[in-house]
Formats: C-alpha cells, structure tokens, sequence
C-alpha cells in the first residue's frame, strides 16, 4: 500500500506523488484528496471515494490511498501500513507565507480534539517559546486561545491555504483576526520567538 500526501492545495502535489500515482490500478481518498490528485490519477485507474476510515486497513496491498497535506500532520499515515509519499503540508505552507522558522514549531492538534486542552497545550508551547501551529476544526474559537495569550502576541489565522480564495490574516491578541470560513489553522506566537 501507498500513502499519498497530495498537498493542502490545488497545485501542491509532489513530483514523487505524480510518478507514485502515474502506476496506480486502484485509489482511495476523500472527495477533496481525490479533486487534488486527479489530474495526476491515470486513465482507466478504480477511484473510491472513502465512506468508512475504520475499513481502511482491509484495503488492497496495491492500493493507493490519497491523504490530504502530508499524511504524517493529522493525516492518514500513522493509521496505515505501508509506503508513505510526503505532500506539502498546511504547516509548510502557513510558515512560508508568515515567514517564520520550522525549527521553532510545535504543532497542536485541536481538530476534532478538546479545544480547553488544545489551547492550554498552546499556551504552553507559546511560554517556551515556541510557534504554535494548531490543526483546527470549524468550530476552534481563536477569541478563546487569544483571551489567554499576552496582548501583543502574534496570531495568524491561516485560510484555504494553496486555493485561490487563500486568506491569511494577522493580528494580536488583543486583537484577533476571525476565520471566515471551515477550512483553517490557527499560527500563535511572541514576537521573541520570530527569528
């Protein structure tokens, strides 16, 4: 099996994705994975929308299953076994764009997770120093991570990264920006910790 990470957007599928893809018989992903890839899918390859995660483990040993960003962040990769194909994730993508350094990263997971236990593990990694990335879910408030950061701490609320419609927002803690739509991350930091 094969583990394809396909990017967080149109556009950001790897040259090893593409020639991973180019030998696919059978594919699997989510409706947005399998939109990102298709170009690069070939003709005539089955293409299964994936309805049930806990039956992925039961898939074909030639199979490719399509994770969208890269499928070690919050992705499909930990879950399965076999040959993991890095895409550009979220995380590089939001860190360029901001312009801040990977190696001061810590990343917090607050999607489908316990925001009040996401926001202190931010708060914490925040305190040490670092940048915090966190994986986001509709319904994170920014506002609620914002109350309890000091008020000239950075905050970036990072939207449709890699779409046209990308949105990356700016602002402090006493004033946060606010995402408009679902598909977010959340970056926090103290100026200190910029390079």
């Amino acid at each position: 099996m094969k583990i394809i990470g396909v990017g967080c957007g149109p556009g950001m599928l790897t040259a090893e994705a593409v020639r991973v893809l180019k030998d696919a018989s059978v594919v699997y992903g989510s409706a947005r994975a399998i939109a990102l890839a298709r170009d690069a899918i070939p003709p005539g390859c089955e293409v299964h929308g994936i309805t049930d995660y806990r039956s992925l483990r039961s898939l074909p040993r030639d199979a490719v299953v399509l994770s969208t960003g890269d499928p070690m962040l919050a992705g499909l990769g930990p879950l399965l076994e076999g040959d993991v194909v890095p895409g550009i994730s979220s995380l590089q993508v939001a860190f360029a764009r901001l312009r801040l350094p990977l190696a001061r990263v810590a990343v917090v997971r607050a999607h489908g997770n316990d925001h009040d236990h996401a926001v202190a593990s931010a708060i914490e990694e925040i305190e040490r120093g670092r940048v915090v990335f966190i994986i986001t879910d509709p319904a994170f408030e920014v506002s609620a991570l914002a109350a309890l950061l000091p008020p000239a701490a950075r905050v970036a609320v990072c939207e449709d990264l890699g779409y046209p419609t990308e949105r990356i927002a700016t602002g402090t803690a006493a004033e946060p920006p606010s995402p408009r739509g679902d598909l977010f991350v959340v970056v926090a930091w103290e100026d200190e910790a910029a390079p």
